[in-house]
């Protein structure tokens, strides 16, 4: 299908595209804020766990051994975003902290709103 269904490989592409921008170290602190460690462990297990089999899956279909193997402009591209979109990622866990905490600051709200527009422009079409 990945060879001779345009669609599916359009698809796959797009996929791809989404896991290269993926980052589970980044996922892992945002589960950090879920306060029940057992349910945090869980869930968070089962996304890696299916993380790893999409990535696995994907790779096999493809032949490739590695994301975006066939794409190095928009690998680099994306690798080259990564030092800009992850300070904002750690800054939202902690304005999300604040926020959960129940600060009555206006600015972390407003900041907070800031994080979310800027890692969605730094992702683009998946933001």
């Amino acid at each position: 299908m990945h060879k001779e269904w345009p669609f599916f490989r359009t698809m796959l592409s797009n996929m791809d595209m989404v896991l290269a921008k993926t980052s589970l170290a980044i996922a892992s602190r945002y589960a950090d804020l879920v306060p029940d460690q057992a349910l945090r462990n869980d869930i968070f297990g089962r996304i890696c766990a299916e993380h790893a089999r999409t990535l696995a899956a994907l790779l096999e279909i493809t032949e490739s051994d590695s994301l975006l193997a066939t794409k190095p402009l928009l690998s680099r591209s994306i690798e080259n975003r990564f030092p800009y979109i992850d300070p904002l990622n750690h800054l939202q866990v902690e304005l999300l902290k604040a926020h959960r905490a129940g600060s009555d600051d206006p600015k972390v709200l407003r900041s907070l709103k800031l994080t979310i527009n800027g890692i969605s422009a730094g992702l683009r079409n998946s933001g």
